[in-house]
C-alpha cells in the first residue's frame, strides 16, 4: 500500500475487537489442552516405566553416554512431535486462517514444521549434551556449571540469530530508495538514544501472516532494525517511528543484557530444583545416578512446573520492562498521538485484545494490555498539546 493513501490515525475497531476476544479465549483454551497433553505424556513415561524400557532398548545399539542422550530424546521427542501435531497444525495453521490472519499456504506451514524442527532439534540437542556431559563431569555441582556455559551459549545465539538463524525462515534486505526517508529518519532516531545499528531491513513477514511487527535483533555489531513489510505498509511513517522508539527504549534501559543476565538466574535456581527432583528420583524410580538418561522425563517436568510457576513473576517484570519502554519512547519522539495510532493499528491489525481480563493480563501477558498503553499515549499527547 502507498503510504500516501494510509490513514494519519486510526482508532479500535470494535467489531475486531469482540473477534480479538473470541481468538483470545480459543488461543488459551488450546494452551491448557497442549499443557495437560504434555505433562501426561512426561509422567506416563516415568510411572509406566517406559523410560527405563527405552534406555534399555538404546543400550544394546551403543553404551556411548552422548549417543546414548542423542537416541533416547529423538525417540520421545519425535513420538511427542507426532502426537501433538494435529493440535499444533490447528493451532498454527487452520486457527489463522479462520480469522482471517494467515496467508501460509500448507505448503509453507510444513516447510517452517522441517525447518523448525531441525533447527530446534540441533540446538536443542546441544543444550541438553552440555547439561548431560556436565551432570556426568560435575555430579554435586552440575546445575551451577551448567547455567555458565548457557548463558555463554544465549550470548552467542543472541549475537548469530540475525545473521545465520534468522534468515533461515524470512527474507531481510535494507529498505530501498521508496523508504530511504523513513530509514534516515530511523537512523537519526537511533543515534539520538545513542544505539548503534548497522541497518534498516526489511522482512517479509506477509507471506506468513497479515500480522505486523517490527523491532531490534542482535547484540552490539550485530544490531539492526528489523520491520516487517506488513508494518511497513500499513503504518504512517510517524507511527512506525514511535513504535521504533519503543524498541531503542530497550535499549537505552539495557533490558536486553538484563533479561539475558535474569533469565540465566532463573535457570539456575531452575537448574538445581532439577538436581534436587533428579536426586530424589534415583531412590523413588531406582534410577542409577542423577545422569542416567532414563531420569529425563523427570527433569522436563521440573523445569516445565518451575516454568509455569515463575511465569506469571516474569511476565509481570516484562510488564514492567514495556512500560518503560513506552514512557521511553514518549519522551523521545514527543508523539502521543502518532503512538497511541500506532497501538491501535497493531491491536486492530494483529487482532489483539486490547482489554483482557485482569487474570489473563497478569498470569499471560509479557506487555501492558493495549488499552492501558493506548491510554498513556493519549494522556502524553494531550499534556505535548497544552503545554504547547
Amino acid at each position: 500500500m502507498d503510504q500516501g493513501t494510509i490513514t494519519q490515525t486510526t482508532e479500535l475497531d470494535s467489531e475486531r475487537q469482540k473477534r480479538a476476544k473470541q481468538y483470545a479465549r480459543i488461543n488459551r483454551r488450546l494452551m491448557l489442552v497442549d499443557l495437560f497433553m504434555s505433562g501426561l505424556y512426561i509422567l506416563a513415561w516415568l510411572f509406566f516405566g517406559w523410560s527405563k524400557a527405552l534406555k534399555g532398548w538404546i543400550t544394546h545399539f551403543t553404551t556411548h553416554d552422548w549417543l546414548l542422550v542423542l537416541l533416547y530424546v529423538i525417540v520421545i521427542g519425535g513420538i511427542f512431535y507426532f502426537i501433538n501435531l494435529p493440535l499444533s497444525f490447528y493451532q498454527g495453521f487452520t486457527l489463522p486462517h479462520r480469522f482471517e490472519l494467515s496467508t501460509q499456504k500448507i505448503s509453507g506451514w510444513i516447510t517452517d514444521q522441517i525447518k523448525g524442527l531441525l533447527l530446534g532439534g540441533i540446538l536443542g540437542m546441544i543444550v541438553l549434551e552440555i547439561i548431560y556431559a556436565v551432570l556426568r563431569a560435575y555430579p554435586t555441582l552440575w546445575w551451577l556449571w551448567a547455567a555458565l556455559i548457557l548463558l555463554v551459549f544465549n550470548v552467542l545465539l543472541a549475537n548469530i540469530a540475525p545473521t545465520l538463524l534468522m534468515p533461515l525462515f524470512n527474507k531481510f534486505i535494507p529498505l530501498g530508495d521508496e523508504h530511504a526517508e523513513l530509514a534516515e529518519r530511523l537512523l537519526a532516531l537511533a543515534k539520538r538514544s545513542g544505539t548503534f545499528v548497522r541497518g534498516v531491513f526489511k522482512f517479509d513477514m506477509s507471506k506468513r501472516t497479515k500480522q505486523a511487527n517490527a523491532g531490534l535483533t542482535g547484540l552490539g555489531n550485530s544490531r539492526r532494525i528489523i520491520i516487517g513489510d506488513t508494518l511497513l505498509d500499513e503504518f504512517t511513517p510517524d507511527e512506525i517511528e514511535t513504535v521504533m522508539a519503543h524498541e531503542l527504549g530497550h535499549q537505552v534501559n539495557k533490558d536486553i543484557p538484563t533479561g539475558i543476565l535474569l533469565g540465566s538466574l532463573t535457570t539456575l535456581v531452575g537448574l538445581y530444583l532439577a538436581a534436587l527432583g533428579l536426586s530424589w528420583g534415583v531412590k523413588y524410580f531406582n534410577f542409577n545416578r542423577s545422569a542416567d538418561i532414563a531420569a529425563f522425563p523427570l527433569f522436563v517436568f521440573v523445569m516445565g512446573l518451575y516454568g509455569l510457576v515463575t511465569m506469571p513473576l516474569e511476565n509481570g517484570f516484562s510488564r514492567w520492562r514495556e512500560k518503560r519502554a513506552d514512557e521511553y519512547a514518549l519522551r523521545l519522539t514527543h508523539n502521543g498521538m502518532a503512538y497511541a495510532s500506532a497501538l491501535k493499528r497493531l491491536a486492530n491489525q494483529n487482532l489483539s485484545d486490547a482489554d483482557p481480563e485482569a487474570w489473563v493480563e497478569w498470569l499471560l501477558y509479557s506487555h501492558p494490555a493495549l488499552g492501558k498503553r493506548i491510554a498513556m499515549a493519549e494522556r502524553e499527547a494531550e499534556l505535548t498539546t497544552a503545554g504547547k
